[in-house]
């Protein structure tokens, strides 16, 4: 198995815990190159791509506690301190991902479809104004306002489903995060991310949960929820001590 440099991954023994490591010449993966790399993100996708490949081999075969991409050590004792001295809280965040795999849920919706579902569901769609003995500025300001409150009810609705679909979700997981929504240029999309969460699922619910994405998926006009896994558990196996020098 290759590393982010191209070398090999090696095994690193301390009491009951292993480390897999791989060793790099400094001056591309030293502080000061870091800084100038990390910042580069066609060499920074392709270090994550890598990197986890490393870390979904590994999984593959038993619970693992990734550690962020470009962690350094100075040295292979290095990596052993940190195993004796935190090696309590290494043990206990395998206990948490033991028999689970994290899956990731993401859901959108078009703001405008949307809008516009909930304009006619109401009457109150903002081409069926009238004009009818209206000045041209009275009807576009009615226009607006009936864009606007449509906007917001859009919103509120957009905010209730994904209440719903969390809440639903955390149901049939042993854990669960949610993260920020992603930007549009990240995603590529134009719709709302209205929910982008993470969950620790046991191996023996994975069918259960599928099954609720699945109806989630057919749910609301408008909506579109996305399953992603498994993955490593990135989100659930908090490293202790991820950046050393």
């Amino acid at each position: 198995m290759l590393g982010v440099a191209g070398e090999n991954v090696r095994v690193l023994v301390e009491g009951s815990l292993a480390a897999l490591v791989g060793s790099v010449d400094s001056r591309r993966f030293g502080p000061e190159s870091l800084t100038g790399n990390l910042e580069d993100l066609d060499w920074l996708a392709d270090k994550a791509r890598i990197h986890d490949a490393v870390i979904a081999a590994v999984a593959a075969s038993g619970p693992v506690v990734p550690l962020r991409l470009a962690t350094l050590f100075s040295s292979d004792d290095g990596v052993r301190q940190l195993l004796r001295h935190r090696g309590d809280e290494f043990r206990r965040a395998l206990d948490a991902v033991t028999g689970r795999t994290e899956w990731g849920v993401k859901a959108y919706v078009d703001p405008e479809s949307l809008a516009d579902t909930l304009s006619a569901q109401h009457g109150q769609g903002a081409g069926e104004i009238t004009q009818r003995g209206q000045s041209a500025g009275s009807a576009y300001l009615l226009r607006r306002r009936a864009q606007l409150a449509a906007r917001e009810s859009a919103e509120s609705t957009a905010t209730a489903w994904s209440r719903q679909i969390h809440a639903q979700l955390r149901e049939v997981c042993a854990a669960s995060r949610l993260h920020p929504a992603q930007d549009p240029r990240l995603t590529g999309r134009k719709d709302w991310m209205i929910l982008n969460a993470a969950y620790l699922v046991d191996q023996e619910r994975t069918e259960p949960f599928h099954a609720l994405v699945q109806q989630f998926t057919e749910w609301q006009e408008g909506l579109n929820v996305e399953l992603t896994g498994p993955w490593p558990p990135y989100s659930f196996a908090a490293a202790p001590g991820d950046r050393h020098d």
